[in-house]
């Protein structure tokens, strides 16, 4: 399990996170929403030691990870799919997994279980990541990710600039991940594109708390989202 235990993160000294707490058990696949600005992608960093916690501790499976180098923190078992995915353009696709691979000591049997989840990828696999196109570079960013075999797979706004097509393979994915027993925490923008596969939604509001609720109450009353990332 993933818990966020009342964290303040921020930047330049500035407190973005104010007290925010969170859970995500295995198994479970969390979506994390909220208007722009409110704390959704400064918590992705806090939880990846990109930001120092001012406060508050990070656990995993009742181990504080919160003062972890970024560096050690996939290899506690934490996979992070950024917004923008952050490829290394220059590199080959099978390149870009082994940088995955290496970093919890995975082999052949997990790049084979990966390729399984991406095939399209398999058929790249010498091509140059900044030849992809935007769907199968997210394809990337999230196989490379998987590579380390994590307990927690954190994705931030996953669909965003997808085709349909591409949207409802990552998609898949993550059912997949979370059928495996893994933790997933989602950030996404398109509440549309989340609620079919969310067990809980967490509502986040000027880096605080809001409500957090089942999907499925969410998906009978539109208008909760609506209060919470409208305009």
């Amino acid at each position: 399990m993933l818990r966020l235990e009342a964290i303040d993160a921020g930047y330049g000294g500035g407190r973005v996170l104010q007290g925010f707490s969170l859970d995500v058990a295995a198994g479970e696949i969390v979506c994390l929403l909220g208007r722009n600005g409110a704390g959704k992608t400064t918590c992705m960093k806090a939880i990846m030691g990109l930001l120092p916690l001012m406060a508050g501790r990070v656990m995993l499976d009742g181990q504080d990870i919160g003062r972890l180098p970024a560096h050690e923190v996939p290899k506690a078992g934490i996979g992070y799919v950024p917004q923008g995915r952050r490829l290394f353009a220059g590199l080959s696709v099978a390149q870009n997994l082994e940088i995955g691979l290496r970093a919890r000591g995975s082999g052949r049997d997990t790049l084979e279980e990966v390729l399984d989840l991406f095939p399209r990828l398999r058929e790249r696999m010498a091509q140059p990541a900044q030849t992809l196109s935007g769907g199968e570079q997210q394809m990337l960013a999230t196989a490379r990710a998987l590579c380390l075999r994590p307990k927690v797979l954190l994705l931030d706004e996953p669909t965003e600039g997808l085709q349909p097509s591409m949207i409802e393979a990552i998609r898949q994915v993550i059912v997949q991940m979370r059928d495996a027993g893994v933790a997933v925490l989602l950030v996404e923008q398109r509440v549309d594109a989340v609620l079919s596969v969310a067990d809980r939604v967490a509502f986040i509001e000027t880096g605080r708390n809001g409500e957090v609720m089942e999907a499925d109450a969410l998906r009978a009353d539109h208008g909760i989202v609506e209060r919470y990332v409208g305009v």
